[in-house]
C-alpha cells in the first residue's frame, strides 16, 4: 500500500498536511540518497501536482501547507515573506529557561539546501526574532551532564522572522538547546533521551499555522497536536498542556 500522509485541511486551492519527522519537503544536497519526500507523496496521494509555500527542516514535524498551483504557492510564499503568517512551534530544551521572553538575536545568511549552491553560508547577519514561553518543566534525578540532576523544559515558540534554522539556533544562543538537535543540540542529552527514554528524533513541532486564504482572503488557522515518540515524552513527564 502507497504510503499516506496526514491531510489536515484540503480545498480546491491549498493543502495542508501534519510532516512526520525524517520526512524532506523535496530532494534536496542534505541527503541525495533518500527516495522519500512529502511534495511526491502527497502528489500521488492525491492525484495531482503540489507546491510548498514554505518548508520545515527534515527533523521537524507538523503543520506544512501547499498550493495547488505554482501561482498559489507563490502567493503563500509573499505572506511567509511579508511576516503576516503567525506560526507557533512546540519544543522540548535542556535547562529551566525563563517563563516567558523574546529571543533578538541576528543570524548569519544560511544558504538553503534546497538552493544546490557551494557557498553555503554569509558571514553577513540579519534580523531574528523568537517570542518563547514556557509550558511545563521537569527535573530528572538522573546526572546525564555535569550535574546530579537534568532538567527540561517544554516551550510554545512563535518565531517573527523566518530564517534559516531560526528557533534550533536562537534555543542554543539561549543556551536551552532543543532536544535531539544533532547540529546546535547537547549530545549528551540527546543520548539520553535515545538511549533512555526511547525518543529517537528533533522534538520540535509546528503546532499551528495562521495565514491568509489566497482566494477569500478569510484567515485559516491549522493546528497539528504532537504525536507519536514527542507525545510519548509529554505522556511521561505527565505533562498536558493545551495545544
Amino acid at each position: 500500500m502507497a504510503e499516506q500522509l496526514d491531510i489536515l485541511y484540503r480545498d480546491e486551492h491549498i493543502v495542508v498536511i501534519d510532516k512526520s519527522p525524517g520526512l524532506l519537503v523535496h530532494r534536496s544536497e542534505i541527503d541525495r540518497h533518500e527516495t522519500r519526500f512529502a511534495i511526491q507523496i502527497l502528489r500521488d496521494q492525491i492525484g495531482q501536482r503540489v507546491w510548498p509555500a514554505h518548508r520545515l527542516d527534515r527533523g521537524t514535524s507538523g503543520v506544512l501547507l501547499f498550493g495547488l498551483s505554482s501561482e498559489i504557492a507563490s502567493q503563500l510564499g509573499r505572506q511567509f515573506a511579508a511576516g503576516t503568517v503567525e506560526k507557533r512551534y512546540w519544543a522540548i530544551v535542556r535547562g529551566y529557561p525563563p517563563a516567558a521572553g523574546s529571543i533578538d538575536h541576528a543570524l548569519s545568511r544560511q544558504r538553503d539546501a534546497y538552493e544546490f549552491s557551494g557557498e553555503r553560508s554569509s558571514s553577513e547577519a540579519q534580523p531574528a526574532l523568537t517570542h518563547f514561553r514556557k509550558l511545563a518543566e521537569i527535573e530528572l534525578p538522573v546526572a546525564v551532564d555535569c550535574y546530579p540532576c537534568s532538567r527540561y523544559a517544554l516551550l510554545e515558540l512563535d518565531p517573527i522572522t523566518g530564517r534559516r534554522h531560526q528557533l534550533r539556533r536562537h534555543l542554543k544562543h539561549l543556551a536551552h538547546p532543543i532536544i535531539g538537535d544533532a547540529t546546535y543540540g547537547k549530545g549528551r542529552h540527546n543520548r539520553y533521551f535515545a538511549e533512555h527514554l526511547d525518543c529517537h528524533r528533533l522534538l520540535l513541532a509546528c503546532t499551528e499555522l495562521t495565514f491568509e486564504h489566497p482566494l477569500s482572503g478569510q484567515r485559516q488557522q491549522i493546528k497539528a497536536p504532537v504525536s507519536g515518540e514527542f507525545a510519548a515524552i509529554l505522556a511521561r513527564f505527565g505533562w498536558q498542556p493545551v495545544q
